[in-house]
């Protein structure tokens, strides 16, 4: 089995270990991050989904009653506004599992994050 389909293998084993309601959130953000991102890596660090394109650029991971998505600093900070109705920190937010998650929004931060990796790798 290649590496990429071995880690494809291990995301699904981590979303497969929540609750169905769980799980549907979690393959929508990892479907979101695919559309957003399809050069990039998918991977398990950190013990939870990441995915790397010319660095890691974000990753996920469910709690009891949130999602955390970790876009790096420079994620959070870019949309600082529009995040700012979720809790969060220097360089995460948390999306409650009581409401939608704010998919737009998601895909930008990716498509952010994708820019910004891409850039730093070309200088």
């Amino acid at each position: 089995m290649d590496q990429n389909r071995q880690y494809s293998v291990l995301v699904d084993e981590y979303i497969d270990a929540f609750p169905t309601d769980v799980q549907l959130k979690l393959q929508m953000l990892r479907q979101i991050i695919r559309d957003a991102a399809p050069l990039a890596e998918e991977k398990i660090s950190y013990k939870m989904p990441t995915y790397a394109q010319h660095g890691n650029l974000v990753h996920f991971a469910a709690y009891t009653k949130h999602i955390g998505f970790y876009p790096a600093p420079s994620g959070i900070l870019a949309f600082k506004e529009q995040l700012s109705r979720y809790k969060g920190a220097k360089g995460s937010v948390q999306f409650p599992l009581d409401e939608p998650l704010p998919e737009n929004l998601i895909r930008e931060i990716v498509e952010f994050r994708v820019k910004e990796n891409v850039g730093k790798s070309q200088r």
